[in-house]
C-alpha cells in the first residue's frame, strides 16, 4: 500500500499511518511483541522427494503468530500450521536418529532439537550440530523444561487441585504458550480438564493491539493477539461501564466511540491478586465471527481465503461488525482494513473460544474456510457456540459414510459399490466383492491423502503394507473406481428451501485424478443437456434433504448415461472462486447473506446465470520444485495453485488456461506420444487431426505400431532401454515440441519416468492423459485457425 504510495510520487512524510493516524510512514515501528513466520511443507504429498531444505524454496505455505515472547509466539505458531501437533511433541527416535537429523536442515528440526535436549545432549553439542543461534536453543530449552516440570508437578497434585504451586505452574505453562492440549498430554488428562481448570482459576488470556509503536500512540485498527503474560498488581479504580479504558487512549478500539463491554474489563485478570491490560474493547453491535483457513497448503489454499474475504464484505453491507480470526500471513483477511476487528490467532478449539468468550457474536461461520474451521463445527457447538447456516449435524450426516449412504438410498440416487476393511484380508475380500479396479484410500485423512487406484490382489497388498496401517480406529475405505467415468463439479447455494446452481464443471482429466488436479470447464463442453439437468435435479435434492443454508459442493461421476454421487460438501469448494469469476455471480457473498437469514428470492436471486462464453481451470503444479516426484497425476491432490482461461470456444479458453500456467501448447513442431494399451484406440483421432494440422508425431514402438496400423504416418522412436538414439536424448536435444504419456502399472510407470522428467527439466509441455491430450488437440485448431478474443471480464459478465 505504501510502495504505492510512494510509486506515483508521494514521500514517506507525506504517507499517513492507518493504523495511529498520527504518525507518517517515515516513523520506523517499534514494537512490544515477538512475530514468528512459520513455513507449512507438504513432503507427505511427494514421497520421492528429497525432505532437505536447501536454498530453492520448498514450502507451499506459511503460518504467522504474535506473543510477548518468543517462546509464546513459537508454540503458537506450532499448534498454527493444523499438522496435528500442540506443542513441541516428544519423539520415538533413536539417539543417532535424532543427531542425523540435527545435522541436516528439514521441515522437523525444531521437534529434534526439543528432542534432543529431552535425551540429555548438551546445548553446545547441539549448536555444533545445527548451527542454530544458542539464543533460540536456550529458549526451545525453557520449554523443555517446563514440560519436565509439569510432569514432576502431576505426581504431587491432582490436575483439579486447588494448590497454589500446582496452578502456578499452569499459568507459567501459558506464558510459555502451552496450549490446553499439549499440558493435557504431559498431565496424561483431557483438554477439557485444563480448560476447566482455568477458568475455575480465571486464567484467561488477554488481547492485545498490534500499534507499531509500542502502545506510545493510541492505535485506531483492532488487530489482536493473544498473550498470558506476566500479571501487575497496580490495580486501578473501577471504571464505569461507559468509560473506556484510560490505558487506551482516544481510538484504542474503534476510536474509543465504542461502549465498553462490563463482561469483559479492560484489566483481565492474570492469576491470584494481579491483572493484565487487555487491549480488546468488544463493541455492541451485532457482530459474527468467521473462521480462517488457517496455512496455505495442498488441498487448502487462497480460494478458501477469497471466500472469507467476500463474506466479510457482504455481512459489513448489512451492517453487521466482522471479526476475523487467521493465523496466515499471506492472505488478504488477515490485512487490518479488511474486516472490523482482527485476531491473529491459530484456528483451534481453545484459541477460537477464547475470543468468543470475548467477542460474544451472534454466531460464528465455520463454512468458507475450508475443513480447517469445519472439524471445530461440532466442537464449539457442543461449547455452547451458535453455528451460522448448514447445521453441523448436517455437515455430519454428509461426512459420516453410512449416515451418507442412508442419505442417498432415501433419495433413490446412485453411489460407487463401497465397503470398509479393517485388515488386509477384508481389503482383498471387500476389493474381489465389489471387483477391481478399486479406489483405497485411509478414513482418516483429507485432500486425498494416500489414496490410490489399484488393479488386482497384488498391488493391494502393497499398498495396504506401504500406505495404511489398517485398525479399528483406521479403517480403510474401498470404493469401486468408475473407470473412464467423467467427474462433475457442481457449487450451489440454498436457503433452506430454494436451490441455486452456480456452476456445473465439467472435469478434463477423467474420473480417479483429485477434482483439484484435474482441469475443468465452465458449462460443461461435452455432456447432454439431459445429463446436466439431471445433475441439477439431484443437486437441488441433496441441498433440501440436508437443510442446506449457504454453500454446498456436489462431485458427480458420469459413466456411459448413469450418474454417481461421489462426495457432498456442505462448505464453500476450491471452486467457488472460478466460478464467481467465471460467471459474475459472488457465490460467497450471497451465501453469507443468506446464512444469516436473508433469501435467496428476497435477493432477487431467481434463476441461475448462463453464459455466452466457456471458462477453464486448469492446475499449477510444483514438480520443478521436488527434484525425482513424478509428474503423473492420480487420487493424490498434488497442485497448488490454479489458472483461468475465458474464450467464446472450448479450445481457445483452454489454450489460455495452458499459456497462463506455463505449459505452453506448440502450434509446429514434433508431438511425442507414448500410451498405455487402453488409451490407443482414443488416440487414433487424435493423431489424424494433429497431421492435419501440419505437426509430426513421433512414437514408442507399441504405440507407432499401432498407429501404423490405422495408416497414420508416425515414426518410430527408441524407449531408453532400447538404446541411443532415444526419446530423452530428442528432448535433451529440444527436438520434442509436446508429450503426450500415459501409463498403467508400477513398472511401466517406472519405465517412462525418465521421460516426464526430462520433459520436466527442459521445459517441454506434457500431458499424462488422453482426455488432457483431446482438449490439447482441440487447443492447437482453435490456436491455429481462429484469433483470440481479448475482452475484460466485466464484458464477459456483461448482462443484455
Amino acid at each position: 500500500k505504501i510502495a504505492a504510495k510512494l510509486a506515483v510520487g508521494l514521500t514517506l512524510d507525506e504517507i499517513p499511518n492507518d493504523i495511529t493516524r498520527e504518525t507518517p510512514a517515515s516513523f520506523e515501528p517499534t514494537i512490544d511483541y515477538v512475530v514468528i513466520k512459520f513455513p507449512r511443507f507438504a513432503f507427505e504429498k511427494f514421497p520421492g522427494a528429497d525432505p532437505t531444505l536447501t536454498t530453492q524454496m520448498k514450502s507451499v505455505g506459511e503460518v504467522m503468530s504474535i506473543g510477548r515472547t518468543f517462546k509464546e509466539s513459537l508454540q503458537k505458531a506450532i499448534r498454527s500450521l493444523e499438522i496435528d501437533s500442540y506443542g513441541l511433541e516428544n519423539l520415538k527416535v533413536d539417539i543417532n536418529m535424532i543427531k542425523a537429523k540435527l545435522k541436516t536442515p528439514n521441515a522437523e528440526r525444531v521437534w529434534y532439537i526439543a528432542q534432543a535436549m529431552r535425551e540429555g545432549i548438551s546445548l553446545q553439542e547441539i549448536y555444533e550440530l545445527t548451527w542454530v543461534d544458542p539464543w533460540f536453543l536456550h529458549n526451545i530449552k525453557q520449554i523443555t523444561d517446563m514440560e519436565e516440570e509439569i510432569i514432576i508437578q502431576s505426581s504431587k497434585f491432582k490436575v483439579q487441585s486447588s494448590n497454589s504451586e500446582f496452578v502456578e505452574m499452569i499459568s507459567d505453562a501459558k506464558r510459555f504458550g502451552f496450549s490446553d492440549r499439549r499440558i493435557a498430554e504431559l498431565l496424561n488428562v483431557e483438554e477439557t480438564h485444563i480448560r476447566h481448570l482455568r477458568q475455575q482459576h480465571n486464567m484467561h488470556p488477554v488481547y492485545k493491539m498490534v500499534d507499531t509503536c509500542a502502545a506510545e500512540f493510541a492505535a485506531y485498527t483492532p488487530y489482536l493477539y493473544s498473550t498470558y503474560e506476566k500479571s501487575f498488581y497496580k490495580i486501578q479504580d473501577t471504571l464505569s461501564p461507559t468509560q473506556p479504558s484510560p490505558s487506551m487512549g482516544e481510538g484504542k478500539g474503534g476510536g474509543g466511540k465504542t461502549p465498553y463491554n462490563p463482561s469483559f474489563p479492560p484489566l483481565g485478570k492474570g492469576g491470584e491478586g494481579g491483572f493484565v491490560e487487555c487491549e480488546s474493547t468488544p463493541s455492541n453491535r451485532k457482530k459474527i465471527i468467521i473462521l480462517g483457513s488457517g496455512p496455505n497448503r495442498i488441498g487448502q489454499g487462497i480460494e478458501f481465503d477469497y471466500c472469507c474475504v467476500h463474506a466479510v464484505f457482504a455481512l459489513k453491507e448489512l451492517g453487521y461488525e466482522t471479526i476475523m480470526i487467521n493465523c496466515n500471513p499471506e492472505t488478504v483477511s488477515t490485512d487490518y482494513d479488511t474486516a472490523d476487528r482482527l485476531y491473529f490467532e491459530p484456528l483451534t478449539i481453545e484459541d477460537v473460544l477464547n475470543i468468543v468468550e470475548v467477542e460474544r457474536p451472534e454466531g460464528v461461520i465455520v463454512q468458507f474456510g475450508g475443513q480447517t474451521p469445519l472439524k471445530l463445527a461440532v466442537p464449539l457447538e457442543k461449547e455452547g457456540v451458535k453455528i451460522l447456516g448448514t447445521s453441523p449435524d448436517s455437515i455430519d450426516r454428509a461426512e459420516d459414510r453410512k449416515r451418507f449412504k442412508e442419505l442417498l438410498h432415501r433419495l433413490n440416487l446412485k453411489q460407487a459399490e463401497s465397503d470398509t476393511a479393517l485388515s488386509v484380508e477384508e481389503a482383498i475380500h471387500a476389493a474381489e466383492r465389489i471387483g477391481f479396479p478399486v479406489m483405497v484410500r485411509p478414513s482418516y485423512v483429507l485432500g486425498g491423502r494416500a489414496m490410490e487406484i489399484v488393479y488386482d490382489e497384488k498391488s493391494l497388498k502393497g499398498y495396504m503394507k506401504r500406505a495404511v496401517k489398517a485398525s479399528p480406529e483406521h479403517p480403510v475405505l474401498v470404493d469401486k473406481y468408475l473407470e473412464d467415468a467423467v467427474e462433475v463439479d457442481v457449487d450451489a447455494i440454498s436457503d433452506g428451501r430454494d436451490v441455486i446452481i452456480g456452476g456445473v464443471m465439467e472435469h478434463i482429466e477423467e474420473a480417479g485424478i483429485h477434482s483439484g488436479d484435474s482441469a475443468c470447464s465452465l458449462p460443461p463442453h461435452s455432456l447432454s443437456i439431459e445429463i446436466v439437468k439431471e445433475i441439477k435435479r439431484q443437486t437441488k435434492a441433496l441441498a433440501k434433504e440436508l437443510r442446506v443454508i449457504g454453500l454446498m459442493n456436489v462431485q458427480f461421476a458420469v459413466k456411459h448415461h448413469d450418474i454417481y454421487i461421489l462426495e457432498v460438501n456442505p462448505r464453500a469448494s476450491r471452486t467457488v472462486p472460478f466460478v464467481g469469476k467465471a460467471t459474475g455471480l459472488p457465490l460467497a457473498k450471497i451465501a453469507a447473506k443468506v446464512m444469516v437469514g436473508n433469501t435467496l428470492k428476497g435477493l432477487g436471486l431467481t434463476q441461475e446465470r448462463h453464459m455466452k462464453h466457456i471458462a477453464v481451470k486448469e492446475a499449477v503444479f510444483p514438480f520443478d520444485r521436488f527434484h525425482g516426484v513424478d509428474t503423473i497425476l492420480g487420487p493424490e491432490m498434488k497442485s497448488t495453485g490454479e489458472v483461468m482461461g475465458i474464450d467464446n470456444n472450448f479450445g481457445l479458453a483452454f489454450g489460455k488456461s495452458q499459456i497462463s500456467c506455463g505449459n505452453r501448447i506448440p502450434l509446429s513442431g514434433k508431438i511425442f506420444i507414448s500410451l498405455k494399451d487402453k488409451d490407443k484406440p482414443l488416440s487414433i483421432p487424435i493423431v489424424k487431426k494433429l497431421l492435419e494440422l501440419g505437426l509430426f508425431v513421433i512414437a514408442t514402438r507399441g504405440t507407432a505400431m499401432h498407429l501404423k496400423d490405422h495408416g497414420l504416418d508416425v515414426e518410430i522412436v527408441n524407449k531408453v532401454a532400447e538404446g541411443r538414439p532415444h526419446i530423452v536424448d530428442l528432448i535433451k536435444n529440444k527436438e520434442i515440441h509436446f508429450v503426450i504419456n500415459t501409463v498403467s502399472g508400477t513398472q511401466a510407470q517406472k519405465d517412462s519416468f525418465s521421460i516426464r522428467q526430462s520433459a520436466l527439466q527442459y521445459k517441454v509441455p506434457f500431458t499424462t492423459t488422453i482426455s488432457g491430450a483431446i482438449a490439447a488437440v482441440n487447443a492447437i485448431e482453435m490456436l491455429k485457425k481462429k484469433r483470440v478474443h481479448i475482452k475484460s471480464i466485466q464484458e464477459y459478465h456483461k448482462r443484455k
